[in-house]
């Protein structure tokens, strides 16, 4: 059975390595590079260097990261689009990048047609948030508090179109409410500020939302996820709250590639991606920061994703007349 199973695999990679073009038949030869178009410690700088350092162990070559911030993402995503497309260079791909072309107008890059979708990898979920001090302790509360006071009520982001800022507005919308929306320059000078009772609420990761709620700083009232996270397990759901008519969009990461890269490679990623994912360890991580591995899905699955959020966001924006800081 042993000598089958070997016999198989053999078989399995030479088919494999005839699917590549010659160029990428000896692939990977050297080191391998996933940017990251935020800093590091982001959500999405967390999730490449766990599948970073697992891939290089399982290709046997370095796995790099190399952070890209600048421009809402834009300079590190317009790195990966204008890289070579040999299967060296991959890129963290997420929300906020379907958002940018009808926010910013032209970018130097088309999401759709210069980028190769990999995988999706994640979804994250957000936590409504309020100061430790404030009276709002449901989202039943929150919701009277603001059809009591329209525009009284303040809801942060990390900047205009971020996903805080639209998750916000959906939900105001969906709800039926006004909230004052509060831009800052990111997420953590959003969150120093409800942490400083300056604003009233917000809608951030839970990776950087629960710790600051387990250290008192600030409470939780709801989750946007369909049910409750591991990292806030006390935290009831928006259908657990009563409010199950509000359906929030998740936000995801996933991997791209410069387009035109060999298609062989990719569906190479995409497996193996997905092994890593399965991992229990891995998941487990993930899980503590508020991240639900996605579904296997194929790199075509990921690109209809993709199509479809840059209609969602695109039409989303013109319709509220939502404009970049």
């Amino acid at each position: 059975m042993m000598k089958r199973r070997t016999l198989l695999g053999a078989l399995a990679t030479a088919a494999w390595l005839d699917s590549l073009p010659a160029a990428a038949q000896g692939y990977p030869d050297k080191p391998i590079k996933i940017i990251v178009p935020l800093p590091p410690g982001s959500p999405p700088d967390i999730l490449a260097r766990l599948i970073g350092e697992n891939m290089g162990k399982t290709l046997k070559q370095p796995v790099i990261v190399e952070n890209r911030p600048g421009a809402t993402g834009m300079i590190g995503m317009q790195a990966v689009a204008r890289s070579a497309p040999d299967g060296y260079t991959f890129g963290v791909l997420f929300l906020t990048h379907t958002v940018l072309p009808e926010l910013m107008g032209p970018l130097p890059y088309d999401t759709a047609r210069d980028l190769a979708p990999v995988a999706n990898l994640v979804w994250l979920y957000n936590a409504l948030v309020v100061p430790a001090a404030s009276p709002i302790k449901t989202l039943q509360d929150l919701i009277a508090a603001a059809k009591a006071r329209p525009d009284a009520l303040t809801y942060a982001s990390g900047g205009n179109g971020s996903p805080a800022h639209l998750i916000g507005d959906s939900f105001c919308q969906a709800s039926k409410i006004t909230m004052m929306h509060v831009p800052f320059k990111g997420p953590s000078d959003a969150l120093s500020a409800l942490v400083g009772d300056q604003i009233s609420v917000m809608f951030a990761s839970t990776s950087v939302a629960a710790p600051l709620v387990r250290g008192g700083k600030l409470r939780a009232i709801a989750v946007t996820s369909p049910q409750r996270l591991p990292a806030l397990p006390e935290v009831p759901t928006f259908a657990e709250s009563g409010q199950g008519d509000i359906a929030l969009r998740g936000e995801w990461e996933g991997l791209v590639a410069p387009a035109g890269t060999p298609r062989a490679i990719i569906e190479q990623w995409n497996r193996e991606l997905f092994k890593i994912l399965a991992v229990p360890d891995v998941r487990s991580r993930l899980s503590d920061l508020g991240m639900v591995v996605a579904d296997p899905n194929q790199p075509q699955e990921f690109g209809a994703l993709i199509r479809s959020e840059l209609d969602h966001w695109g039409r989303f924006v013109k319709a509220a007349g939502l404009r970049s800081s």
